[in-house]
């Protein structure tokens, strides 16, 4: 056994690409993605920011104040043109054109509406379907500072003084107190989404590997050689699958190290709250525990995908039957997702879905070490009994020379 893995492992370090796939890329995907999503992300927040809107207001007259703050606005340019709209569809019509970017409809003087105890009813019109738009928010916060004026003169009429206003209008004040830190608040955010990078690379770590060794051989033809030489069946298939758990385990290590690293990066020179608050307290020993209960999930895929390989009759074959399995991957760490979903005696059962609930419980801060021991029991135990299923599977004539 051990000299078909140290066979195994020597070609497998010949593989220039697949050495890629299990040292390279791990290193490189988490600063990749988050200098990629912080750059998108800023650029395109840039970008809508400066973006300046052509306006037209119908009825300005019942708000002048408010027309004004709107004119003077670096984010508007009022309209110049020949058109003359009055109505709502009006207003939507030149926008789907691109005749102006944004309408406001005024239907009446909220000065006048609220001495008769009407809302003055004002509708902004507008393409909404853009990622990152701040034109509503922009219009409301100046209808609001309209909004407050006129209130705030309603009220004096009637005789409420400027310092009793504010209790008058709103007379209970409810506010939260959270007994969760910021670590547990942010970590149960951005902790639950740590897995969707882990385990589809460790899974990658042994995809690659077990291709080769089972269909590459057969595809070769070196299979039958292998069979000829005075090593069992057995001993052939644990040598095989601890060359692909080797690999898989060295993405892990790499991944988690690699995710250790430019986290502690980015919490240095990056100014990004949720991530610099979720993780800057995540110490070293809380990788140590992700990259531990990593391990069996890594002997559960490597046994998987040695299987598969077998079965297949080429290297083309075995690829297309890993499309599904890394699909199946992301069913449950989508069940760790959903609301509710927590982790407990019955969740640590099962599989996938207890280490990413696992490792968000890490991030958070909040981990439980009896559960984490229930689930390396169980995700040891499912690795053994698929190792066993694997190795009987690879003593089939049927299997074997399909």
């Amino acid at each position: 056994m051990f000299e078909v893995f140290k066979k195994e492992i020597l070609e497998l370090l010949r593989d220039r690409k697949t050495l890629f796939f299990i040292i390279a890329l791990p290193m490189l995907v988490f600063p990749i993605i988050v200098a990629l999503v912080a750059f998108l992300t800023s650029q395109a927040g840039l970008k809508a920011q400066q973006q300046v809107h052509t306006y037209y207001i119908v009825n300005e007259q019942y708000a002048d104040a408010f027309s004004e703050q709107v004119f003077y606005h670096k984010s508007f340019k009022k309209y110049q043109g020949d058109l003359k709209l009055d109505s709502v569809h009006a207003l939507s019509e030149a926008v789907k054109l691109g005749q102006i970017d944004v309408g406001i409809f005024i239907d009446s003087d909220p000065r006048e509406a609220i001495k008769t105890g009407k809302q003055s009813q004002w509708k902004v019109v507008f393409n909404d379907a853009k990622a990152i738009n701040f034109t509503f928010n922009r219009i409301n916060e100046l209808a609001n500072t309209s909004s407050l004026a006129v209130r705030s003169n309603a009220l004096l009429e009637l005789g409420v003084e400027p310092e009793r206003q504010q209790a008058v209008l709103k007379p209970i004040v409810v506010s939260k107190v959270d007994t969760a830190d910021k670590r547990e608040n942010y970590g149960e955010k951005l902790g639950a989404f740590i897995p969707y990078l882990l385990l589809p690379l460790v899974l990658m770590g042994a995809s690659y590997p077990a291709i080769d060794l089972g269909a590459g051989e057969k595809e070769r033809g070196t299979l039958e050689t292998l069979l000829l030489t005075p090593v069992t069946r057995s001993e052939l298939v644990l040598g095989k699958f601890f060359t692909v758990l080797a690999s898989s385990i060295a993405c892990t290590l790499i991944t988690v190290a690699s995710l250790a690293i430019w986290v502690s990066i980015a919490t240095r020179f990056i100014s990004i709250d949720v991530i610099t608050t979720a993780f800057s307290s995540v110490t070293s020993w809380d990788f140590l525990l992700i990259f531990a209960l990593l391990l069996p999930v890594a002997a559960m895929l490597s046994s998987l995908v040695l299987a598969i390989s077998i079965y297949a009759r080429t290297f083309k074959e075995a690829q297309n039957y890993m499309a599904p399995l890394s699909m199946g991957i992301f069913v449950p760490i989508v069940i760790s997702l959903l609301p509710n979903m927590e982790l407990d005696t019955t969740t640590a059962l099962i599989p996938i879905t207890n280490v990413a609930l696992a490792i968000k419980e890490i991030i958070k801060g909040t981990v439980d070490y009896g559960s984490i021991g229930l689930i390396f029991i169980a995700s040891a135990a499912l690795a053994a009994l698929l190792l066993i299923c694997c190795v009987r599977w690879f003593n089939k004539e049927t299997v074997l020379f399909r």
